[in-house]
């Protein structure tokens, strides 16, 4: 089938459009390593060619015959883009080219490369202290705010992700904006807790005028707090690290593994006909069908093995798949 992937990034406001500049280094990466395919890229706000006129210039790449587009959101968690943004975009284009199946893949959510790529962003801040001890070095995860709790609720998963996986003791969430807490706010709690030593963990996948700022904070911070050290990685989007890790091939896996889940689950935010979740009693994944769909048991064959590539981190060595149905 005549077949095209759209890339969907926030947008940055920096000075030199350098954000937005890597999502476009990001999508000549991907190019490369799957040289067959129609990879575009577009942004749904802050640069020249947002969602709307992306969606209408891949539908028409396809032709007169039509074709599928897959949409892939290259945003961290689940807040108002990606539940509201995208998928109204996608339902409009779906008026204006009726020849053209739409697809949306999952953001890119919580999963083993990204968790991968934190790690490395934070070993590269403890080798820069001079007394690199985890058990003393608090963490604070700082990620962009939301309205959303769910997409909130998603960084301090991840926070705890690398809580069970460092030796660090503390290692707490902070947002930039719109809610709390703020950083300022978790680096005085990690000072009454006794953290002799601060690491700033920027969660954000490009550059951008929010990551940059983050610079002036942290300075402002040392000299509020000098009896602790307060240090930081490279101040940059963690898809960076991905290029500087030569033992794996993560950027690809973390966006390939949802251009395989849009593939099997092509319905829109919210799914209405698969649901993957976790059994936190017995820590297996769990796949609910709506039994009533033709294509369910396609699908299950199809997100099965996704999960058993190793998607999901906390079911990467787990037992087989459990599949519920409803009506």
């Amino acid at each position: 089938m005549n077949e095209a992937v759209l890339l969907v990034a926030h947008g940055a406001r920096d000075t030199g459009n350098e954000g937005n500049r890597e999502v476009e280094s990001f999508a000549e990466q991907w190019r490369a390593r799957h040289s067959q395919a129609r990879i575009e890229v577009c942004w749904i706000e802050h640069a020249p060619l947002l969602l709307a006129e992306g969606l209408d210039q891949v539908a028409a790449s396809l032709g007169s015959a039509g074709g599928r587009v897959l949409v892939l959101p290259l945003i961290l968690n689940a807040a108002g883009h990606v539940k509201g943004d995208i998928p109204d975009a996608i339902a409009t284009a779906r008026v204006r080219h009726p020849a053209v199946e739409f697809r949306c893949g999952y953001h890119l959510g919580m999963t083993e490369h990204l968790l991968k790529a934190l790690r490395f962003r934070l070993h590269q801040a403890m080798i820069r202290l001079a007394m690199p001890d985890p058990q003393t070095t608090g963490v604070v995860l700082l990620a962009r705010g939301a309205s959303d709790m769910e997409a909130t609720g998603e960084v301090a998963k991840m926070a705890h992700w690398l809580f069970e996986t460092t030796q660090h003791q503390l290692v707490l969430p902070a947002f930039t904006g719109i809610c709390f807490p703020r950083l300022e706010q978790v680096v005085q709690r990690l000072d009454l807790l006794g953290a002799s030593q601060i690491i700033v963990l920027p969660y954000y996948l490009f550059t951008g005028r929010l990551i940059k700022r983050i610079d002036q904070q942290v300075q402002r911070l040392r000299s509020q707090y000098p009896h602790r050290v307060i240090e930081q990685p490279v101040t940059s989007g963690i898809m960076n690290s991905f290029s500087t890790c030569s033992t794996c091939d993560c950027s690809n896996a973390a966006t390939g593994a949802r251009y395989s889940l849009a593939m099997a689950a092509p319905s829109l935010w919210p799914p209405t006909n698969i649901l993957v979740m976790r059994k936190e009693s017995e820590r297996l994944p769990v796949l609910r069908l709506r039994a009533s769909h033709p294509a369910a048991p396609r699908r299950a064959e199809n997100v099965k093995g996704t999960l058993k590539n190793g998607c999901f981190h906390q079911w990467r060595n787990s037992n087989p798949l459990i599949i519920q149905t409803y009506p």
